[in-house]
């Protein structure tokens, strides 16, 4: 049974939010959607949510993460790298933008490149990309990539915020060119496509 992937819209600031689903589990993949929502589709799938995974931690994609935590007791998964950036409004880039702090959750599990992350019936297996932020990363799943703010469907994610670097997001898209060409990847904005039609527009 392949998973199925449910966008969860509208997210704040155009960041995407998506529940993934296999059998009566689930996790989330960023966590920017009204809590209300999450749990109404949770209980329409007849699912339980296993976990909410960040691809990175800047703020746009842990909007609604406290409220969402509360009301599905799920843990909260990022990479170890970016472990300070939730609490820390100037690292998530909230000060950086409103001129003011801002603090989310803690995550409650660190994980690092190549760990299999798992969640009942679903599998995926964390590939830590830096270059966007120390820990941004990419979720795999049957032939499937969640990629946060590394690669996008037409472009790829800034480096000028903090953690970001430039020559570290360069090495991380050249492994990612090493996936499968027909891996379909979810962005952290924007719609999906095959991540060999995106990287032929990078290259």
């Amino acid at each position: 049974m392949i998973p199925e992937i449910l966008n969860i819209t509208p997210g704040g600031y155009a960041a995407n939010c998506y529940l993934v689903r296999k059998g009566a589990d689930a996790v989330l993949i960023d966590c920017t959607a009204p809590a209300a929502d999450v749990k109404a589709l949770l209980t329409k799938k007849g699912a339980t949510l296993r976990g909410i995974l960040l691809t990175h931690g800047h703020f746009d994609h842990m909007l609604t993460l406290d409220a969402v935590k509360r009301e599905t007791n799920a843990p909260v998964y990022l990479a170890a790298d970016d472990k300070d950036l939730p609490e820390d409004g100037e690292k998530n880039a909230y000060t950086v933008f409103f001129g003011m702090p801002q603090a989310y959750p803690a995550p409650d599990v660190l994980f690092n490149d190549g760990e299999t992350l798992s969640f009942g019936a679903l599998t995926l297996r964390a590939m830590v990309t830096p270059g966007h932020t120390r820990g941004s990363s990419l979720f795999l799943c049957e032939g499937i990539a969640f990629t946060g703010d590394t690669i996008f469907a037409a472009g790829y994610g800034r480096f000028d915020l903090y953690g970001g670097d430039g020559e570290a997001l360069a090495a991380s898209l050249e492994r990612i060119a090493t996936l499968p060409r027909d891996t379909v990847i979810y962005p952290g904005h924007g719609t999906h496509t095959a991540l060999g039609a995106a990287l032929d527009r990078l290259f």
